[in-house]
């Protein structure tokens, strides 16, 4: 028999036959994970000649784990932490819209998920529905993505705004961003799930880089 394709560490088995499999590594989620078991995870990936990407990584872990791989970097709004191995060939368009500048954090996650895994990426922030005509002025632009992600709070209408006027697939990612009766971003994803508009697919609340990573795959 040959290799299972993991590497076992004794508290994680790190699958280094992802990237075959999928078009890109393994990827980290950071919060419950100790620095030291994030540290052993990540050498483990270099060691094997993976890309690596950490999601909803605090500042403070980064600025650990930096001193043992110093060529990590780091995006502080994306809470995001990467280190490619090589230069990536640039996908298609891929265009991430943001409906509020409170949305930002989770925009810029798929952001800079989309930019590691190599596509080609617009930003629209701040175009929410309410004011529509920020959105409707960037029709032309809008229409040139191969793949659309909107990322809104509150009620998360914009997925489906943005749907009704292009051909291409959109990716609604609801965040927790609004006041009480939003419940930490269930509205925003009950809205999203609803859609009227067909093409609009939705992961789970504040989940960027599920977004960009699906977006990704799309694209390639």
């Amino acid at each position: 028999m040959g290799k299972p394709g993991f590497s076992d560490l004794g508290f994680a088995k790190v699958d280094i036959d992802r990237q075959r499999r999928r078009g890109f590594s393994e990827v980290i989620y950071c919060p419950g994970k100790t620095k030291v078991c994030l540290k052993k995870i990540a050498q483990e990936l270099i060691r094997n000649k993976q890309d690596l990407l950490l999601t909803k990584l605090e500042n403070d872990t980064f600025a650990y784990l930096k001193k043992s791989l110093p060529k990590l970097k780091y995006n502080a709004l994306a809470k995001l932490g990467y280190r490619i191995s090589k230069h990536k060939s640039l996908k298609g368009l891929v265009t991430v819209v943001c409906a509020g500048t409170s949305d930002m954090p989770i925009a810029e996650e798929a952001v800079a998920t989309l930019e590691v895994m190599g596509n080609r990426v617009r930003k629209l922030y701040d175009v929410g529905v309410a004011g529509v005509h920020r959105i409707m002025d960037k029709l032309e632009s809008l229409r040139q993505a191969k793949v659309i992600i909107v990322v809104a709070g509150m009620e998360g209408a914009l997925a489906s705004l943005v749907s009704g006027l292009v051909s291409c697939p959109v990716i609604a990612v609801p965040t927790s961003c609004g006041y009480g009766a939003n419940f930490g971003g269930l509205s925003a994803l009950l809205t999203m799930l609803n859609s009227c508009s067909p093409g609009v697919v939705v992961v789970n609340i504040d989940n960027g880089f599920g977004a960009g990573y699906f977006a990704s795959l799309i694209n390639n």
